[in-house]
C-alpha cells in the first residue's frame, strides 16, 4: 500500500512540474478568437459596449430559427425551439472579439449566473489606470463593486481589480498591472498582455 501511494505521488509531482503545454496540446491551436456571450437586448448592450467601454461593433447576422428538427440542440446544446435573434460582432481593444447573442428560448432564465454558480463566468477588461477608470465607470452610471484590490499574496501580486456589473447584470471587471505580475518575474514567462502583441 505504502509503495502504490509513493507511486502515486511521485507521478502527480512529475505531472505537477510538466508544463501544461506539454501535457496536451489542440492541435493548431493559436489562442482565443472571441468569447461569446447572450444578452436580453443586442442594441442595448452593444451601446454600452461602444460608447461606454470604447468597443467597435463590426456587424450584426441573424436570425437563426427556429427549426423543426433539433438543430440547435445539436449544434448549440439548448432548446429544441431556441431562436438567436441576433447576433453582433464586437472587438474590445487588443483582445477577442466579443460575439454578443440575444436569443429567445421556452426554458431561458433571465437571470445573468453568478461566479459562484457552475459555468458563472465574468469579462475583464485591462486599463492603464485602474483608479482613473474606475472613476469613470461611476461617473458614467455603472455599478461598481467597491474599490480596486490588490492582489497580494498570489503568482498574481502586482496586480490590481475591481468588479462591475453592465446594465443587464454581467459580471465584468477591469485589472492592471503596471509593473507586470510576480508570476511572470518569478518563472520568465508570460500570460497574454493587452499591452503587447505577443
Amino acid at each position: 500500500m505504502i509503495t502504490e501511494l509513493s507511486k502515486l505521488t511521485c507521478a502527480a509531482l512529475m505531472a505537477a512540474s510538466i508544463p501544461l503545454a506539454a501535457q496536451a496540446e489542440l492541435p493548431g491551436m493559436r489562442g482565443t478568437q472571441h468569447i461569446g456571450i447572450t444578452v436580453p437586448n443586442v442594441d442595448e448592450a452593444v451601446d454600452f459596449l461602444v460608447d461606454v467601454m470604447g468597443c467597435e461593433a463590426f456587424f450584426s447576422f441573424g436570425p437563426f430559427g427556429p427549426f423543426d428538427d433539433d438543430w440547435m440542440t445539436k449544434n448549440l446544446n439548448v432548446n429544441p425551439r431556441a431562436v438567436i435573434e441576433v447576433i453582433t460582432m464586437v472587438r474590445c481593444g487588443n483582445g477577442p472579439a466579443l460575439e454578443v447573442f440575444q436569443y429567445t428560448s421556452p426554458d431561458q432564465d433571465a437571470n445573468p449566473p453568478k461566479n459562484s454558480d457552475i459555468g458563472g463566468y465574468h469579462i475583464a477588461f485591462y486599463v492603464d489606470d485602474i483608479n482613473v477608470a474606475t472613476d469613470y465607470l461611476i461617473e458614467n452610471g455603472v455599478q461598481v463593486l467597491e474599490r480596486p484590490h490588490p492582489l497580494t499574496g498570489t503568482g498574481l501580486e502586482g496586480m490590481e481589480w475591481v468588479y462591475f456589473l453592465a446594465p443587464w447584470g454581467m459580471q465584468m471587471e477591469i485589472v492592471s498591472a503596471p509593473d507586470g505580475i510576480i508570476d511572470e518575474r518569478e518563472n520568465n514567462r508570460s500570460f497574454w498582455d493587452p499591452k503587447s502583441d505577443s
